[in-house]
């Protein structure tokens, strides 16, 4: 089974040797892959939907996986036990789903070890989640697939996060609550350990997404409805947005980057 970049680098974020439940595997790729390459002994596929299950039953029977790879209807975690998997993964669903997902199983997630998220949206969401709920983000990457950027972590329950930088943010105006806030802000936006280890891919996400945004601020600080609230409130946002990047930003300014992030 060859993967998509993006799909692959969500595999690559899984343990050897765990036991993974898959949720959400639309067409069971990557349950298929994690057995072939012997990543995994054992993988739980499940979906809420039946017919993109089916179709991963049957590419799972294509490849005579159906002793290593089980698969069930589930909203969420719902058909889960505890203590059948030791890795989750979710990814290809945006952040709000997958923050609910988290919530609602919080008491089967107890006995599992190891979280994989590739969040399509809302990613700051997902991070803060993790955090106010013990989880630490210990591992992160970034791909840029088909024009669109997807970070992608693994969390472990009671690990710390990686360190953000605290130099990057001392040039800012503001005392040292400020530049707190605006770290805080940062890891939770653009991820604490692609920021600590100069991510490439984070560092061009980054540009792509400053210039998209100051043009955005200039259309709407342009012409006679510039100060409606509308546009107040989106202007706000977008100035807000900058100072958060121009931290992250600045933490490529300290060291050359590092990593061995994919490249794009």
């Amino acid at each position: 089974m060859e993967l998509s970049k993006r799909l692959k680098a969500v595999a690559d974020m899984v343990p050897p040797g765990s036991v993974v439940c898959d949720v959400g595997c639309d067409h069971g790729y990557v349950p298929i892959y994690l057995i072939q390459n012997r990543i995994c002994t054992n993988v739980i596929a499940m979906d809420i939907h039946a017919g993109p299950l089916e179709q991963a039953r049957e590419h799972i029977g294509r490849y005579d996986l159906e002793a290593y790879i089980e698969t069930r209807q589930s909203d969420g975690l719902e058909a889960l036990q505890a203590g059948e998997a030791d890795c989750v993964v979710l990814a290809g669903m945006g952040g709000r789903l997958t923050v609910r997902i988290l919530h609602d199983g919080r008491d089967i997630l107890e006995a599992v070890d190891t979280l994989v998220l590739q969040p399509q949206s809302e990613i700051a969401s997902v991070r803060a989640y993790l955090r106010d709920a013990g989880y630490g983000i210990v591992r992160e990457d970034m791909v840029r697939e088909g024009g669109k950027y997807y970070p992608m972590l693994q969390a472990r329950r009671g690990q710390p996060n990686a360190a953000l930088p605290s130099d990057g943010a001392m040039w800012m105006r503001g005392g040292q609550g400020d530049a707190q806030a605006l770290r805080q802000a940062a890891g939770d936006r653009y991820g604490p350990y692609l920021l600590t280890h100069r991510h490439p891919a984070l560092h061009r996400f980054l540009l792509w997404e400053r210039e998209r945004e100051e043009r955005i601020l200039s259309e709407i600080c342009r012409g006679a409805a510039a100060e409606t609230p509308e546009n107040r409130k989106r202007r706000e946002e977008l100035q807000l947005g900058a100072r958060i990047r121009a931290y992250a930003l600045s933490c490529f300014e300290q060291r050359p980057e590092r990593g061995n992030g994919h490249e794009m």
